[in-house]
């Protein structure tokens, strides 16, 4: 996991630590230390103290990790919100009005899942449902791009040329010589 080295010492700290702790490593260790605690239960009579020490140690790292795990997810639901907002802007048939959809209320969000789920049950209707225009409209949607960047190329290329062929222009203006007024 790659943590970005402008972030604050406690989100690289959580990313760390949730990366570590989501070892296998982490694991093992953990299991181990449930099984020597549970080995040396006879060593110590199965004590009241014996007892609180896991009990203190599991709380105190499940309370931390609580919090841990929650930052990791949040920024992880972020970030996945910020890729789909990324899809629907860049799609020209999808509903612009789906931008930051969490953050309408759970009232207008049900709506919308009700009015996908009747289209999904339209859709259930439709004769076969191997056939997909989705690829299609993908590629003709790429092949849109393909050709307006390559406009966008050809009209950079004309602006530089223009530009450069106007410096040229002037840049040869300014060496020729006027005619002088001796010639009269």
């Amino acid at each position: 996991m790659f943590t970005n080295p402008n972030a604050g010492p406690f989100e690289r700290f959580a990313s760390k630590a949730t990366q570590v702790t989501g070892s296998s490593t982490a694991f093992l260790l953990a299991f181990l230390t449930i099984l020597i605690w549970i080995i040396t239960g006879p060593i110590f009579g199965y004590s009241d103290t014996w007892q609180l020490v896991i009990n203190t140690g599991t709380t105190v790292i499940t309370f931390l990790m609580v919090f841990l795990i929650q930052k990791s997810q949040n920024k992880d639901s972020l970030a996945m919100q910020v890729k789909l907002n990324e899809l629907i802007a860049v799609n020209r048939k999808a509903s612009n009005r789906l931008l930051n959809v969490e953050d309408l209320s759970e009232d207008e969000i049900r709506a919308l899942h009700r009015f996908f789920g009747e289209l999904a049950e339209r859709a259930k209707t439709e004769t076969s449902l191997s056939i997909s225009h989705s690829i299609e409209e993908a590629e003709e949607i790429h092949q849109e791009k393909v050709e307006n960047f390559h406009l966008l190329k050809s009209n950079r290329l004309r602006d530089r040329d223009a530009t450069v062929s106007a410096a040229e222009r002037k840049k040869r203006s300014s060496r020729k010589t006027p005619p002088s007024s001796d010639s009269q």
